[in-house]
């Protein structure tokens, strides 16, 4: 299981006395406790590995967010900081598939649901986001239904 791996990482991190990701392993174990609370479980349980990803997508996208803020505030202390943590997250987060590996199947879809004319575009993102779930990026999945449909 995800979560347990990560509670390993956390005493990897403490012996190893490596701040940088004792304090990103803290807070992504402190989402996950805020996630069993929020999904009335009790705080002590472990997170499926479906939940726990997407908390992780959830930290990566935060991370993503202030480094562009800190970029833009004139900070690159702080961004470096995001930049450190972004990288600890995406090692947990399993490979995405590219957009040159998307295209195949958008392509099959289309035949399939009979898409031809861009104002379909809803309903074959919505099919491929199912099917592909946890698999692609959805920006990445847009702009490969942009390009078929353009």
């Amino acid at each position: 299981m995800l979560h347990e791996q990560i509670k390993k990482t956390l005493k990897e991190a403490l012996l190893a006395k490596d701040e940088v990701r004792l304090l990103t392993v803290r807070g992504l174990l402190s989402a996950f406790v805020n996630e069993l609370v929020a999904k009335k479980m009790k705080p002590d349980a472990i997170l499926s590995d479906e939940d726990a990803l997407s908390v992780i997508k959830r930290g990566v996208k935060q991370r993503k967010d202030s480094i562009e803020q800190f970029t833009e505030g004139n900070r690159p202390d702080l961004a470096e900081l995001e930049k450190a943590e972004l990288a600890i997250l995406l090692k947990y987060l399993p490979e995405t598939m590219s957009r040159d590996q998307i295209r195949p199947i958008a392509v099959a879809k289309m035949k399939e649901l009979g898409i031809t004319e861009k104002s379909k575009m809803g309903m074959l993102m919505g099919a491929l986001s199912k099917e592909l779930k946890g698999q692609a990026e959805g920006a990445d999945i847009k702009a490969v239904v942009d390009e078929l449909l353009s």
